[in-house]
């Protein structure tokens, strides 16, 4: 949540900003609508539309028809006049993404790449992203690069503290900044992913990323919340069956052990868009395996929505199939709930794909429209 003004000038830019999110918002608007919608004057809104204008983000669309008076003039955001990249990088995958002000993925790109601290990955690494961004002409518009990692980032002491998937600790952030000539921003992934979903919503969130290992983020007013030790949101080690299936940390009866999208992968050749195919061609066995998966997710889903009262969003691989196959899910979750037969909390993903590279993107794009001058 952003700090409240505390001068002139910080009057002045938070009307801009306000005012260029509006128009964002809207899509096509007047400036008569727009004093109405910030409660703003009619002088204020006139200079800050000037101001959008010239730099840009802003741009003047016609006239809306005549109520008796002089036609109000259209304004429409110029969304693409500003850009983003996002990195997500993990393990054995770099997904590259560009993004727009309004948040809309315009282009992506990804590949398997295993990740090492050597120079060579961060040089190549490097190499890709600026290929990336020459690609699609956005060097001349680019307000810097999103860095989503999986483990502890503590970007105020410049470090990626401590990542299992990674099997490393206390990382500089530089190794990956010198990279670049444009600003950086560094973020845990499951928490750019959450940014992403949770994006135009000031409320409480919780992420869960059911993939290859199981992620989650807490978003308390709109922000991620870290924990005391930058570990929130590590559900994938939350006891669901005690003395239950070992998981990958070592440990027994972990949800990862249960939910994750290995356990779907494995009985299909360890392909994962295989054993949906089979699903929804009526394979009993995938069918059963599904309803076993659904009742264990279920039940970590209850617990979650209990102990933090929101909406819960399933991304990853397997949420990804949830609007499809997830009816099944809803009437368990309905059936749990003590609150009443209600699952409406649970809510479908936006971005299927790249959520992480999305949401580390769109931590440069909010920088920018926090302040847009």
């Amino acid at each position: 949540m952003a700090t409240a003004p505390t001068s002139n000038m910080d009057v002045k830019r938070r009307n801009r900003a306000n005012t260029l999110r509006c128009i964002l918002a809207c899509g096509r608007v007047s400036q008569q609508e727009l004093a109405r919608r910030l409660e703003l004057s009619w002088p204020t809104i006139l200079q800050n539309v000037k101001e959008l204008t010239a730099l840009g983000v802003v741009r003047e669309d016609g006239v809306y028809a005549s109520t008796g008076g002089r036609k109000a003039k259209a304004y429409v955001p110029v969304s693409d006049a500003r850009v983003a990249v996002g990195v997500d990088v993990t393990r054995d995958h770099v997904g590259v993404v560009l993004v727009d002000l309004d948040g809309h993925l315009l282009r992506r790109a990804q590949g398997n790449l295993r990740f090492s601290r050597e120079d060579v990955y961060m040089r190549y690494l490097g190499g890709l992203v600026r290929r990336f961004v020459e690609t699609y002409e956005a060097k001349d518009r680019l307000l810097g690069v999103g860095i989503s990692l999986p483990g502890a980032v503590d970007e105020e002491a410049g470090l990626l503290r401590d990542s299992q998937e990674l099997e490393l600790k206390n990382l500089p952030l530089a190794r990956f900044q010198e990279q670049f000539s444009w600003p950086c921003r560094f973020l845990n992934a499951a928490n750019a992913a959450a940014l992403a979903e949770g994006r135009g919503s000031s409320g409480d969130l919780i992420y869960l990323s059911l993939g290859n290992s199981i992620h989650g983020a807490v978003l308390r007013d709109g922000r991620p919340w870290l924990g005391n030790r930058l570990r929130a949101g590590a559900f994938g080690h939350s006891t669901l069956v005690p003395e239950g299936r070992r998981c990958r940390c070592g440990r027994e009866g972990c949800l990862d052990a249960y939910c994750s999208a290995r356990v779907l992968s494995d009985q299909a050749g360890g392909s994962l868009a295989s054993f949906f195919e089979a699903l929804q061609a009526g394979d009993p066995e995938k069918r059963e395996s599904w309803r076993e998966y659904l009742e264990y997710l279920a039940v970590a889903l209850n617990n979650l929505h209990t102990g933090f009262d929101c909406d819960i969003v399933a991304g990853g691989p397997v949420g990804a199939c949830l609007g499809e196959f997830g009816e099944l899910l809803r009437a368990l979750l309905a059936e749990r709930n003590p609150f009443g037969p209600d699952a409406s909390y649970l809510k479908e993903c936006n971005y299927p794909e790249e959520p992480a590279a999305v949401g580390a993107a769109l931590t440069q794009v909010e920088e920018f429209l926090e302040a847009p001058f």
